[in-house]
């Protein structure tokens, strides 16, 4: 059966999430705005959670119509085929946002999704009252523009949650925009590769899982491991097809901060991770970093400060670091910050910008070739 696939993604990261459902050899990928769509089957839905780096989830898109009004949502809801994606004992709870003019209540548009969708279900199944006592087939709803747009959850907790990091930083980076940076810096294990304010470790753990293409999702639980349409087959199957293509090397990658609880975090995360034998870590302050090599590539995330005098001492520590790395030769940067003048802090006009986000806070990734 051909499905209409969906991957929501941070803003700013379409392309390489297009990038990434090319080279899987997914069809028909078209990136938007926060999303990238594609055509595949049921057994694409294993392999792409499994193997996705930088995109958010995979969502089966059921049907698009438009919803000026409850009414039309109720009717475009109990148009579709829900029997043909919920079994008579799944359960299927509605989550969703609504940004159109007619339609704003989102519990209001929940409730109405899930009548229509009961009353479909009811009625393919000859019963008054389903169930829900089987698998999570999660209803997610889009609506904007008097138009609404419906899918099918597969993955459950988003795919950030590699499950390394069962609790981040002060500051936590999210794991899809890390590999999103290593992939940015087009960082493929030869080189060195540091990261002078690692704190739970996430870039430094992204760069090895890169460096090993090792698959993300390997060693975690997907919703759609329990759905009839996805056995245990397909997923096992994927798994196997997904670390016979890893490989084994020596790596060089160096993760230091200057808070010892930060390295020992970062450690756990890596152990957890099984990347710890690729990462030196060490508690070092990043104002004094020096090149223990000719030649690398540094990836990081500086502190960059919410408040008034958390923004000054920012900016101060951007400056020092400025100097620090001001004679490094032969290497390249990468370096994210949401400060407005960090080039100016910093000491140097980056060679290129990209436009980020990390959730909802913007961001600009300074590249320095």
């Amino acid at each position: 059966m051909q499905l209409n696939l969906c991957v929501p993604c941070l803003f700013g990261l379409e392309g390489l999430v297009g990038d990434e459902l090319r080279r899987m050899g997914l069809a028909d990928v078209r990136p938007e705005t926060g999303r990238v769509y594609f055509v595949g089957s049921w057994a694409d839905i294993p392999r792409v959670n499994i193997g996705l780096r930088t995109g958010e989830r995979v969502l089966v898109t059921l049907d698009s119509f438009p919803a000026g009004s409850f009414d039309a949502l109720y009717e475009g809801t109990l148009a579709l085929d829900w029997a043909a994606f919920v079994p008579r004992d799944g359960a299927f709870p509605v989550k969703g946002h609504a940004l159109g003019p007619a339609l704003r209540s989102v519990p209001d548009a929940q409730r109405i999704i899930k009548k229509a969708a009961a009353d479909k279900l009811g009625r393919a199944y000859g019963v008054e009252r389903l169930p829900e006592t089987g698998a999570v087939y999660q209803v997610q709803f889009a609506i904007r523009d008097d138009a609404a747009t419906l899918y099918l959850d597969t993955t459950g907790p988003g795919l950030y949650k590699r499950g390394y990091r069962p609790v981040a930083g002060t500051a936590p980076l999210r794991e899809t925009l890390a590999a999103a940076m290593v992939n940015l810096s087009r960082y493929r294990g030869r080189d060195v590769l540091a990261d002078p304010f690692c704190g739970s470790g996430t870039i430094a753990v992204e760069a090895a899982l890169a460096a090993r293409n090792r698959a993300p999702g390997l060693h975690r639980r997907f919703a759609g491991e329990a759905w009839h349409q996805t056995p245990p087959t397909l997923w096992a199957e994927a798994r196997e097809a997904a670390q016979a293509k890893e490989f084994d090397g020596d790596y060089t990658i160096l993760a230091s901060d200057i808070d010892p609880a930060c390295i020992a975090l970062a450690r756990e995360n890596a152990k957890r991770a099984g990347v710890e034998a690729d990462i030196r870590f060490e508690v070092a302050d990043a104002r004094q970093f020096h090149a223990t090599a000719p030649k690398g590539v540094l990836v990081t995330n500086p502190p960059y400060g919410e408040r008034v005098l958390e923004r000054s001492e920012a900016e101060a520590i951007c400056r020092d670091f400025g100097c620090a790395v001001k004679g490094l030769q032969g290497w390249q940067m990468y370096i994210l910050s949401a400060h407005a003048d960090f080039e100016q802090a910093f000491g140097r006009t980056a060679d290129k910008k990209r436009k980020l986000y990390n959730g909802m806070m913007k961001c600009n990734l300074f590249m320095y070739r």
